[in-house]
């Protein structure tokens, strides 16, 4: 009973950091499943939307500025590595390395900026207490508009729609083209390297924004809010596709499930968490949770698949 008791009670903050998860998995969904690239930016990224939102907002400025202000810092993390892969001509996944490792020392300096007494700091924090911040997981089982699920909701559905909206577009036409067919994306006079570089801009900006959000909500940002982050971003778009792909076919439907995935993976964890997990195998846990839902598709293309085809020829 204590058991079912603690459960529930943690239900509404694993909900809440899927929501916030959920939106860093949008932005991972943007380079691994529409550009097919495996951009490793995003750990560094989404701690540098954490430092420069925690830093805006202990500095004063409106929450809603400081996140305008992380959201701004991943685009130009995200600019970053697509000149590094495209002007440069760096493999994608090198490009990213590059970019993450040299955010490591930024976000320490971020962080420490009006700070005389240290000239990098790992922990800057934005308590409720002391700050006016959009969510807090204090209020995360009131009921009232202070839950930041309130919030957190309206958030998640406006990223998604405007992501429908900019997709449907010319430019995110093309876009999707140049992930798509690279070669008949160029024969129809797409700059492909325009595109890449702008899939990666978006996608680091939402995942700048989700750091933002994450550090208001767990009230710090500190210099490893981001480490495997990609781990959890990825496990977030698969169990989504996995789970919903045959029933979500519309394009923001999909986006919508790669933020499910992210819920559905942190319920999962707080289960075992509950069941008397250790936090520190956490990083195993996420990367069977990873090389399960990896797996399912490809057993039952390979296995399922080919025992349906010899049915129907048995019958024919």
């Amino acid at each position: 009973m204590n058991f079912l008791t603690s459960l529930v009670n943690s239900l509404p903050g694993a909900v809440g950091q899927g929501l916030i998860w959920g939106i860093m998995a949008i932005g991972v969904y943007i380079t691994y499943k529409i550009l097919d690239v495996a951009d490793l930016t995003v750990d560094g990224s989404l701690a540098t939307g954490g430092a420069v939102a925690a830093l805006c907002i202990s500095m004063g400025w409106n929450p809603w500025l400081a996140l305008l202000a992380a959201t701004i810092a991943g685009l130009i993390a995200g600019l970053v590595t697509g000149l590094l892969h495209t002007a440069c001509g760096i493999p994608a996944i090198l490009a990213g390395i590059l970019t993450q490792l040299a955010l490591y020392s930024i976000n320490l300096r971020i962080m420490a900026i009006g700070d005389e007494s240290a000239a990098t700091k790992a922990t800057l924090a934005v308590s409720v207490d002391k700050y006016d911040l959009l969510v807090s997981s204090r209020y995360i089982r009131e009921l009232g508009l202070n839950n930041p699920l309130v919030l957190l909701v309206v958030f998640t559905a406006a990223v998604i729609a405007l992501l429908y909206w900019f997709f449907g577009t010319e430019l995110g036409s093309s876009l999707r083209a140049t992930g798509a067919n690279p070669s008949m994306a160029r024969a129809q006079g797409i700059n492909t390297s325009t595109a890449k570089v702008l899939g990666l801009v978006v996608s680091n900006g939402l995942v700048a924004l989700s750091g933002g959000l994450l550090a208001q909500y767990q009230g710090s940002s500190t210099i490893d809010m981001g480490r495997g982050a990609i781990v959890i971003g990825l496990a977030a778009v698969i169990i989504g596709e996995v789970l919903l792909d045959r029933v979500f076919r519309n394009f923001a439907l999909k986006l919508l499930s790669a933020v499910i995935g992210a819920i559905i993976y942190y319920v999962v964890i707080t289960v075992v968490l509950r069941m008397g997990l250790e936090s520190t195998d956490l990083k195993l846990l996420t990367a069977l949770v990873v090389a399960v839902f990896l797996t399912i598709p490809y057993w039952k293309g390979r296995y399922f698949t080919r025992a349906v085809r010899k049915e129907v020829g048995k019958r024919a």
